[in-house]
């Protein structure tokens, strides 16, 4: 009997440090259209169905969500704060934990200026090659950090590094609390590098529009912060209205919203 259980102890040790790879690892992506329609996703629409995992808010309202990824600072952030605070805007900012311990006068700007700050691992690694006991210390570790800087809980909103996920780890998120937000526009914007103008960006952005689309904007980007004033103008001007997260999304608990090709579907999962 005493070995049985010294065999089930191990066995169970063993588990807890088995990544969460299942069959596939993805990279998230979607199929883009130039009639600003909501983008399809294809097969993924089958592994984030019962995850707390969003991409887009609904196609009936002119709703669109700005969302920056921040893992570090090249200068270019506080001028979109800057951009942010005079045309008032509110966003969210998903934070690794390199740029909480580096950048905390710019972290604490972010929430002092009422943005919302998400989740985006403290080491920026591949959320489906890590157990389930390594993701939870991803996340932690940039809670407690995010505690000990501004004095309150860091929303439970999560980007998956460079959008690799699978259902298994999508799963394990949602037990850690969290919702994912994944994107239905985004361009390979962290090229810095390849800088080809705010022209490059507007179009992108605008040519891809559509209703309750989740933008991604990465926080290094000239051409973003170039282009950030005329797509918030133009948005306005086409009468989309500029929101925040925390008005689409619901806790894992209660539920989430997922959006297929072709019809709509609500599905609130407890």
């Amino acid at each position: 009997m005493k070995k049985i259980i010294f065999f089930l102890c191990v066995f169970s040790q063993f588990l807890i440090g088995i990544p969460m790879i299942g069959a596939t690892s993805y990279g998230w992506g979607f199929k883009r259209n130039d009639q600003h329609e909501q983008p399809d996703i294809g097969s993924y629409a089958r592994e984030i169905e019962g995850t707390s995992a969003y991409y887009v808010g609904s196609p009936d309202e002119k709703n669109v969500y700005l969302t920056f990824d921040a893992g570090y600072d090249n200068g270019r952030l506080a001028d979109i704060l800057d951009v942010l605070k005079e045309k008032k805007v509110k966003s969210t900012f998903f934070v690794t934990g390199d740029f909480v311990k580096r950048e905390s006068a710019l972290l604490k700007r972010i929430v002092e200026e009422g943005h919302i700050v998400g989740n985006h691992t403290w080491s920026h690694r591949n959320i489906t090659a890590l157990s389930a006991e390594e993701l939870a210390r991803e996340l932690e570790k940039v809670e407690t950090a995010y505690r000990d800087l501004v004095g309150k809980e860091i929303s439970k909103l999560f980007r998956p590094p460079a959008g690799e996920f699978n259902r298994e780890a999508l799963e394990q998120v949602k037990k850690l609390g969290y919702s994912t937000v994944f994107w239905s526009i985004a361009y390979k914007d962290w090229e810095t590098e390849s800088n080809r103008g705010g022209d490059y960006a507007y179009d992108h952005i605008m040519r891809n529009l559509h209703n309750g689309a989740i933008i991604l904007l990465h926080t290094v980007s000239q051409d973003n912060l170039e282009a950030l004033p005329d797509i918030i103008d133009d948005l306005r001007n086409q009468d989309y209205t500029i929101k925040n997260l925390d008005s689409l999304i619901r806790p894992p608990q209660t539920g989430g919203l997922f959006l297929f090709k072709g019809s709509v579907k609500f599905f609130w999962v407890n």
